[in-house]
């Protein structure tokens, strides 16, 4: 057997037992188990509103789970079997990601469980949106893949080539194009919040905003290649009461480098509600700093 065939089917052989397939509702799709005692980490738009449903595993095992929490904001879930789970796999990092490495998907596509594709990253730093009634937001750092994706995938594993879970597939965006969730710091963060909370608790700012270049002059003077332009500032949000206006290049938040939008989404979350948090923009040449208070975003599944 050659060297890739080997490496797919070890991972195949370490993940199959570890991706179950999940019914809740009218909706159907994958998980993964990632801990001992039971939990499962699927994609929020497969458990949809069902608080429940059934979970079978590849050695014919099956039985009822139980959503533990949702984030359609992430598209993640966390489920709990109600019957004895395998061991968990184990999750890796996908900031270490290239472009051009091997990658492995593991699913129930189409209602055919335990399938397995390959293929290798075909780009980072994509974004998704997500919507949650009206709030929208953009997952950030999405891992793009050719590995073959089907309906009934979206929550099964996107794997490296030591079989550690790097991405959730949540997406076909066409043909030769599927998108996986990253597992990484954010991530973890938002499953421990739906582990303990149920929900993930966010914070807002009120900016809409698109990265941007900096000039050569402040990038000597800052260290940074990139920053977050202004595009919109909220009527009456936070960002709009400390004075931030469109057009802005927003160069640090908290006092640490924003360089994209997962740098500034990162700190939304439920310890940034109602502290000050200080941010630095670059206006007319010159830098200005402002203090903004964020407030609870708001809103179902918020």
């Amino acid at each position: 057997m050659d060297s890739y065939s080997q490496i797919v089917s070890s991972v195949a052989a370490e993940l199959l037992p570890k991706v179950a397939s999940v019914r809740a509702g009218r909706g159907s799709g994958s998980a993964v188990v990632f801990t001992r005692d039971g939990f499962l980490l699927t994609n929020a738009h497969v458990v949809g509103s069902a608080r429940s449903g059934t979970v079978a595993y590849a050695d014919g095992s099956s039985g009822p789970f139980t959503v533990i929490g949702r984030d359609p904001l992430s598209d993640l879930a966390v489920i709990r079997s109600g019957v004895p789970a395998p061991e968990p796999a184990e999750l890796g990092q996908a900031d270490e990601l290239v472009v051009g490495q091997l990658v492995v998907a593991v699913g129930n596509p189409l209602g055919l469980t335990g399938s397995v594709t390959a293929g290798v990253v075909s780009g980072l730093g994509r974004s998704l949106p997500a919507r949650s009634g009206s709030a929208v937001r953009l997952i950030e750092d999405v891992i793009q893949t050719d590995a073959a994706l089907n309906p009934g995938n979206s929550g099964g594993a996107l794997a490296d080539s030591r079989a550690r879970v790097v991405g959730v597939n949540t997406a076909v965006a066409g043909v030769g194009v599927g998108l996986a969730v990253p597992v990484n710091a954010t991530t973890r963060a938002i499953v421990a919040a739906l582990i303990r909370d149920g929900r993930v608790r966010r914070a807002f700012l009120g900016l809409v905003t698109s990265p941007a270049p900096l000039p050569e002059a402040l990038r000597r003077r800052t260290g940074q290649d990139g920053a977050l332009r202004v595009v919109e500032v909220i009527a009456g949000s936070p960002a709009g009461r400390a004075g931030l206006r469109a057009g802005d290049l927003v160069l640090s938040a908290g006092r640490n480098p924003v360089g994209d939008a997962q740098s500034l989404q990162r700190l939304m979350f439920a310890d940034a509600i109602g502290r000050p948090l200080p941010i630095t923009v670059y206006r007319n040449g010159a830098l200005v700093d402002v203090i903004a208070e964020p407030v609870e975003l708001s809103g179902p599944e918020a």
